[in-house]
């Protein structure tokens, strides 16, 4: 597959019409896509942001030309009945024909516990609850007054009327064993974040995301292997290394963080981290060759959709920098 470059529109950090206006940006500089994160609460309480990502991708698409946008990702299980997520990615489908992709995972207690009022379940009804919703969503964009009697949602005589315009994929991110062989067998991508303990790609999620693909009733030869790349580029290292301390959230544990839903205690246990730790899930750089050197082992384990996430709160000066210095290269060199 071609080598994809993207840029991650972070919503939890920027106020919608901002990050809008760098997503734009992110097109005219010559990345090929755009995800989006979608929260229903930040990761931080101060100057935090949590815009819909629905809302926000019809204007996205409306404001740019040629990048492929997508979710990363959305829970299609608790805030949101699949029906719902069926009805948005058909009309966002429909008006934006082959530039939208669907990214759903099992979620995060921070998002759905607040605005349900819910019990976080455990994983297995979380993943139980994933697999049953992409079901439905596949169902309502091929079938009409479609009745499903699931296990967690139902429909009775359910039609999306604006169905995508273009085959819609859905892409699965994970973290674990089985959900990187559910995306293999039943997705049309895998999506997973930079920065974790390296055995965890080459010994539990690619070698399962090749399992599922040999499972698969058809074969898939466009998978996509996504991954979210954690990167902070400056020519000053110095400021490349403080921009990651907004997000040292990323290097609570999952321990640490499991049974918080407040953005506020999210916060006060990120900024008890010092800066090294926060910088630990980052590729953190000031030379351009150096830092295609720290990339280039995920693009040799076979991800080829490379979707880069800046901490900084200077996202025009990444942007920038990142077409003129780092894209280029990397195409000249991966293809």
């Amino acid at each position: 597959m071609t080598l994809k470059l993207g840029y991650k529109a972070s919503a939890e950090q920027f106020a919608p019409r901002k990050l809008l206006d760098f997503s734009v940006a992110a097109e005219q500089a010559g990345f090929d896509s755009v995800f989006v994160s979608d929260h229903f609460q930040p990761w931080r309480h101060t100057d935090g942001h949590a815009p819909s990502a629905l809302a926000w991708l019809g204007a996205l698409g409306a404001s740019t030309q040629r990048i492929v946008m997508g979710t990363s990702v959305l829970t299609p299980t608790f805030r949101y009945h699949p029906s719902i997520v069926a009805q948005v990615f058909g009309t966002l489908g429909s008006l934006f024909p082959g530039r939208v992709i669907l990214g759903v995972g099992t979620g995060e207690g921070l998002n759905e516990v607040p605005a349900t009022g819910m019990v976080w379940p455990e994983t297995k009804e979380r993943f139980a609850r994933l697999r049953e919703a992409v079901s439905l969503i596949r169902k309502l964009w091929s079938e009409d007054e479609l009745t499903f009697p699931g296990e967690y949602y139902k429909t009775q005589n359910a039609t999306v009327y604006d169905k995508p315009g273009a085959y819609l994929p859905i892409y699965v991110a994970g973290a674990g064993p089985q959900v990187a062989k559910y995306a293999g067998r039943m997705a049309d991508g895998f999506i997973c974040t930079s920065g974790k303990k390296w055995d965890l790609y080459t010994e539990t999620l690619l070698p399962n995301v090749a399992e599922g693909l040999s499972l698969s009733a058809k074969p898939k030869p466009d998978f996509d292997r996504m991954i979210e790349m954690k990167v902070s580029f400056d020519p000053d290292k110095r400021r490349a290394m403080e921009d990651t301390k907004i997000w040292a959230a990323l290097a609570l544990t999952p321990e640490e963080k499991v049974t918080v839903h407040n953005p506020k205690e999210m916060e006060r246990l990120a900024d008890a981290l010092p800066v090294e730790r926060a910088a630990s899930r980052w590729i953190v750089s000031s030379d351009p060759d150096e830092h295609i050197e720290k990339i280039k082992p995920y693009i040799d384990m076979g991800f080829r959709h490379l979707v880069f996430h800046a901490p900084g709160d200077d996202q025009a000066r990444f942007i920038k920098l990142y077409g003129d210095l780092v894209l280029p290269k990397l195409r000249a060199r991966f293809g």
